[in-house]
């Protein structure tokens, strides 16, 4: 019998995906409107996405335009903005708001890098924690006598290196990333 880990390779995969979406969120001194995936407006009682109540545009590679499909929701976005973590003041005209971001300084540079390399850990410790929940599944199946001894030893074998494939994929994408906020 061999012991079936694709449950935990799409935990796994997921957990890719978050990273990706942590990083996204990382600016990197162009304008991307995925920086503002975090921020919620109220809208009629509810706590709405940024992107569902506006159109997001970038004319140019430093700035973001947000023209709210209902106006009265200027004032609200305008400070939704200003409480986020994003550091850019939003300029209000009256019919969109106009985020402009400056060039990273290098100090801002090396936050950056701290915090998307937080975000990699992060991501290694939820890996490990996949691979410990499918380690003792694989325990459980021994305990029952629904493996042998060598397929337990095989399958913690198939799952570490499952891990390590994974744990070197988060690697690569958070080296790209401090790559990309390195760059001038």
């Amino acid at each position: 019998m061999s012991v079936d880990f694709k449950e935990y390779s799409h935990k796994m995969e997921k957990t890719l995906d978050v990273l990706q979406d942590n990083f996204d969120a990382v600016r990197a001194g162009r304008a991307n409107a995925k920086v503002l995936d975090r921020i919620t407006v109220e809208y009629y009682g509810s706590e709405s996405q940024l992107a569902s109540v506006a159109n997001i545009s970038s004319p140019d590679a430093r700035t973001l335009v947000i023209q709210p499909w209902d106006a009265k929701l200027l004032k609200e976005i305008q400070k939704a903005i200003q409480c986020s973590d994003l550091g850019i003041n939003p300029q209000n005209d009256g019919r969109v708001i106009r985020l402009v971001f400056p060039q990273l300084t290098e100090e801002r540079r090396k936050d950056l890098t701290k915090q998307v390399r937080k975000y990699a850990e992060d991501a290694k410790v939820a890996l490990r924690n996949v691979r410990r929940d499918a380690m003792d599944f694989v325990k459980a199946l021994k305990k029952k006598n629904e493996v042998t001894e060598d397929e337990q030893k095989k399958a913690e074998k198939d799952l570490q290196d499952l891990t390590d494939k994974y744990i070197k994929q988060v690697d690569a994408a958070c080296a790209a990333k401090e790559k990309e906020l390195m760059a001038i």
